[in-house]
């Protein structure tokens, strides 16, 4: 990496946000490069935004990414991708899970969940891709893997070997966990 990389991860609470972007930071360290991390936990436990910033690179000076210069942004949940738009350009690589999460404001009926809004955002990004991963993880027996299966996702963007991937997300759970999140990054590898 010639240039520091700048990876925006951005979810609700409860989603595993901090956790992946423990795992791509450790990945990274393991790897060879210099790791800078700041993370916003807000209101985490009432299922408020949670963000994660992480910039890789020979030499990283700040934690955090400069509006309009990251380089991929990873959103757990739709309308994160409206919510961090200010840090993207054209050529972010947007990667969001499928997943829909109603705010306060829907709940109560006093809107309505943005979907053509979130429709309209995306046509701004050459690099978009929208990923069933909780569907995936689901699939799989837990709902609750589909941050890992998110980190099967956006492992491919980066040229470092599968296994070291496995060891620290294996290294972050508990070993009853290991199967079901062995098979939920091997899908997100899978998925396109």
């Amino acid at each position: 990496m010639e240039k520091t990389t700048s990876v925006l991860m951005a979810g609700v609470g409860g989603q595993g946000i901090i956790l992946a972007s423990d795992i791509l930071s450790e990945v990274m360290l393991d790897a060879g490069f210099d790791v800078k991390k700041s993370e916003i936990h807000g209101m985490a436990q009432r299922g408020g935004s949670v963000s994660s910033h992480v910039r890789i690179g020979k030499k990283v000076f700040s934690p955090t990414i400069p509006k309009g210069s990251a380089d991929y942004l990873i959103c757990f949940e739709k309308l994160e991708l409206l919510r961090w738009l200010d840090f993207c350009n054209e050529d972010t690589r947007v990667v969001v899970n499928d997943l829909e999460i109603n705010p306060p404001s829907v709940n109560l009926g006093e809107a309505e969940y943005p979907r053509a809004l979130f429709e309209e955002t995306t046509k701004k990004f050459k690099n978009f891709t929208l990923v069933p991963a909780s569907r995936t993880a689901m699939d799989l027996g837990n709902i609750r893997a589909a941050n890992v299966v998110m980190i099967g996702i956006f492992s491919k963007f980066f040229d470092i070997d599968e296994s070291l991937w496995v060891d620290k997300i294996l290294g972050k759970l508990p070993e009853k966990l290991h199967d079901l999140n062995r098979k939920a990054f091997d899908s997100g590898r899978k998925l396109d």
